[in-house]
Formats: C-alpha cells, structure tokens, sequence
C-alpha cells in the first residue's frame, strides 16, 4: 500500500462523473433465470489497492466451488468509473461485477445500472455502516462495502507526549490551541478541507442534509452542525498557522518541518511521512516520522471517536448481467471472512468488520479501524457529485476560516445546497 495507490480514496468523489439519472436500480437481466452450466464472468477492481494474494483468493474460490466457470478479473483506473463505466454497464457486453468509489456508487444505481442485493445481504456479514450507506438508495441495498479509508490523527512523540492525548473532541481542540506557536499549528487545518470539517458537525448530532420525503433539507445551519463549526472556527482561527483558502494537499510537508502538532489526514499519508529521504518527494522517517503516532479523532464524550467520512469502495452487480447468481456468488466470495482478511493483512481497512482483527499491529492500522467504526457519508442523492463539484462548501469555510460570522454562512450555504439537491 502506498500513498499514490489510495491517494484515490482520497479523490473518491470525482465531480466529473455526471450521471444522469432514470430512477432507482435495477433487477438484473437474468435475476429470474436459472445459472448456466458454464461460463465466464467479468469482475472489475480499481487500481492497485487490492492486493495479489486477494486476486488470486477470488479466481481460485470462485472457479473451485462453480465448477465450469472461470472468473476473469481485469483492473481499471479511477479515470474508468465515469463514461468507460456508464458504456460497458449499459452495454449487451457488461462485466459482471464492478468496484466504484463510495460516493460514485449512487449516481450508477440511480441509473438502474446495479442489481438488487437485498436477497443476498443476510449472508454478508457486519459490514462497514458508512459504506453500507452509501450503496443504498431508497431502503434498498444496491452496492456492498468493500474495503474503506479514514482519517486519523497523526503526532510526533518528538512533540506530543502520548501519555497526554486528548480524550473528546473539545480537549482535541483546546490542546491544539496550547500547543499553537508562531512556527508551529497545534492542529493543523487548512480551510478549503472539508473532509476534515464532517467530523465536528457530526459529533453534536448535525447532519450535512437530511431527505424529507422527495425533498432534502440542508442542515449546517441547525443547532448542532453550528456547534461543531463554531468550534471549528476556533481551530482556524486559534490552533493553526495553515492558510485559510488553501487545499490540505501535501500536509506532511509541514508535519516532516515539525510545524505540526496534531495533523488529520487519511490514514495513507504515513507513507507520504515515512518515505525515505532520497525518495522523489522525502518524507522523515528518521525524524518526526519516527515511531509515529495515530490516534482516532475523539468524540463528544471520553470513550466515544467522533464519526469520519468514510472513503472507501463498493460494489456492485451490473443490472444487465447475464449470469446473477454466479455474480453474487462472487461477490460474496469478495465479502467473505477469507477475502477480507487479504485485504486487512494487505492495510486496507476491510469492509467486513470481523476482519479487522487480521489489520497489521500498528498504530496507523488500529487507530483507521477504530475510527471507521463510527463512519458516515454523504448524502445519498443522485445530485451529490454537483454539489462537491461547485466548491461551494470548501468556499464557506473558507469564510468561517476568515472569521465571518458561523451562522450567517452556513445559512446560505443550506440554501444553494437545497438549490442543488431539489433541483
């Protein structure tokens, strides 16, 4: 695992993927037909992130228990989820079983391009619930989890002494503000990430928005989302030196310079602060990358984490599959105690929450798993992609960042965000 392999889950939002919707998903072309004797079916992954040994779980599984099929799996890149996807779905050629990113996952079941999997849930397991959330539309189950991606805190023991990490989310943000200098953020926040901010709204009980019937109602102007962004405006504006309109790319440069106390960021950026130093972009690992710390972001009260946008992964059966049984089939091979595992020993956090046990013994690893599982998303809204496409949230807080007043921003904000939704 690497930082430019899940530096997708990361980007799992992609505005370009435009899908227009037609209503709801699908049953499948062959969901009342019985399997064929033989055949072949077609799984696509995205990218490197699944492991070798999980590849080669799946085919040998899939092929061992249906005797006469072989399994073909072919790798795609993120730059596929969006008009290569929507083609090959819609197509009398169609893969079989397909991963698209989280919050991509919606926009595909909107356009009837995913099966219901709603006969086949009960054999899957305890899942991710951030990741459930996101493959399901209209209380159906359409995309399962597959493997997620979180954030968590990083430290330095070179500046923050374990023995004294914070315990809620308040604690966080008032040891942030002490640690606070003129060479160095006690938390370091820039204001356009967004992902950063969920946690602080969802924490007092505030939700991004909330359906209500066919329409949505945008909630971070209600009561509990403005507690969350007030305290957030206090990190903004007392425990970080991080400029107020600037993206949180690169946020191991400064953590690396030890100019970082407390730094949330996905769980892959330990790779971005552990490379070595002759590598193209150099970490330190011999320095402030040494023994690093990781730590799940607490929540509202000791003992709780605060919830954390789930990145991650789901998948799904393609509608206009030929062969469902023998796809669900291999979907459950793919959600299976044994797959999982694969993807745990390999660093992903699996989406079955049983195979957390099999995540490597460290402090990063432990610490993702833990806080992804306490993990929401998005809301589930074929509309979604055009609200992270317009900014507009990035651009709100970059005014909360530069002190205007809370309320008064997340009131307009609600407004073009219900502009979008109900469009």
């Amino acid at each position: 695992m690497n930082s430019k392999s899940l530096a997708g889950i990361g980007l799992l939002t992609i505005g370009a993927v435009a899908l227009t919707g037609c209503g709801g998903g699908g049953n499948g072309a062959g969901g009342d037909e019985p399997a064929a004797e033989t055949g072949e079916i077609t799984v696509w992954v995205v990218g490197t992130d699944t492991p070798e040994t999980a590849r080669e779980y799946l085919v040998d599984t899939f092929e061992s228990e249906n005797e006469g099929w072989t399994l073909k799996l072919e790798e795609k890149t993120w730059a596929d989820v969006s008009e290569t996807y929507v083609a090959a779905l819609q197509s009398n050629d169609t893969p079989d079983v397909v991963e698209v990113g989280n919050t991509q996952a919606i926009g595909f079941i909107d356009q009837g391009l995913f099966s219901d999997l709603g006969d086949i849930r009960g054999d899957l397991g305890d899942l991710n619930p951030g990741l459930e959330e996101a493959g399901t539309f209209e209380d159906t189950f359409y995309a399962a989890p597959y493997y997620a991606g979180g954030r968590v805190v990083f430290y330095s023991p070179e500046i923050v002494d374990p023995a004294t990490l914070p315990n809620t989310l308040e604690e966080y943000v008032e040891q942030g503000i002490a640690k606070r200098t003129d060479a160095m953020s006690g938390i370091y926040a820039p204001g356009r990430d967004w992902y950063n901010m969920l946690p602080y709204i969802w924490t007092y009980g505030g939700e991004i928005a909330v359906q209500d019937g066919d329409a949505w109602d945008a909630q971070f102007s209600s009561e509990e989302s403005l507690q969350g962004l007030e305290l957030l405006q206090k990190v903004y504006q007392e425990a970080t030196n991080a400029p107020a309109d600037a993206l949180e790319t690169d946020a191991h440069v400064p953590f690396c310079a030890g100019e970082t106390a407390f730094l949330s960021a996905p769980a892959w950026m330990q790779w971005s602060i552990l490379a070595e130093p002759d590598a193209e972009n150099p970490g330190c690992p011999d320095t402030f990358g040494k023994d690093l710390g990781a730590f799940p972001l607490p929540g509202a009260s000791e003992g709780e984490t605060a919830p954390i946008f789930a990145g991650g992964s789901n998948l799904g059966v393609a509608a206009l599959s030929e062969n469902q049984e023998m796809a669900k089939a291999a979907l459950k091979i793919m959600l299976s105690k044994g797959y999982q595992d694969l993807l745990a020993e390999g660093g992903l956090t699996p989406a079955l929450l049983e195979s957390t046990e099999s995540l490597p013994d460290t402090p990063v690893a432990q610490a993702q798993a833990e806080a992804l599982a306490n993990s929401k998303g998005v809301p589930t809204s074929p509309n979604w992609a055009e609200v992270e496409s317009s900014l507009i949230i990035q651009d709100s807080l970059v005014k909360i960042a530069q002190g205007e007043d809370v309320k008064a921003v997340a009131e307009a904000l609600d407004a073009e965000i219900e502009s979008i939704l109900n469009g």
